[in-house]
């Protein structure tokens, strides 16, 4: 069999109907479309409501709330640091390595298994985390914020009276 003798099976294509082709025809004066009334007539647009306000405008937009101030993390976890090569684990190793983004903080997380010591330093971690590294012998350090002090959002000035 090649491809030109393929054939859709007898009867499972049907051409579409033409309508509105005179009174002769089937489906002839009014095609299907009832009398009279708007709709009979032209185009209606979609959504169309009678120039009573659409749904779609009707339904509110632009929900929920963005806080200015979240702090995102990069997560870390275990099997990550066993992974890593070398005894001292820093931002910039695990940049290096591929195991983190190029930008942004690093916060380490307890899933996974550490059998080994490191020295950890990162800008966050979850108390498993924490625990699990000194229970195999390592140490951890957490890193400074890269901001000294985060500013109020703006218009909270009013709050404080």
């Amino acid at each position: 069999m090649r491809i030109h003798d393929l054939h859709p099976a007898p009867g499972s294509t049907t051409s579409k109907r033409r309508v509105g082709r005179g009174i002769a025809g089937k489906g002839g004066k009014t095609a299907g479309r009832g009398t009279k009334g708007q709709k009979a007539r032209s185009k209606v647009s979609v959504g169309f409501e009678g120039g009573q306000l659409p749904l779609m405008q009707r339904i509110p937009k632009l929900r929920g709330f963005n806080n200015p101030f979240r702090v995102e993390y990069t997560a870390i976890n275990l099997d990550d640091l066993e992974r890593h090569e070398g005894d001292a684990v820093t931002p910039a190793s695990l940049r290096k390595q591929g195991l983190a983004k190029k930008k942004g903080l690093i916060k380490v997380l307890g899933d996974g298994q550490l059998t080994r010591s490191l020295t950890v330093s990162a800008d966050g971690f979850s108390k498993t985390a924490e625990a699990a590294i000194t229970a195999a012998g390592g140490s951890v350090s957490v890193l400074p914020k890269p901001w000294a002090v985060r500013p109020p959002a703006a218009g909270n000035h009013l709050m404080n009276r």
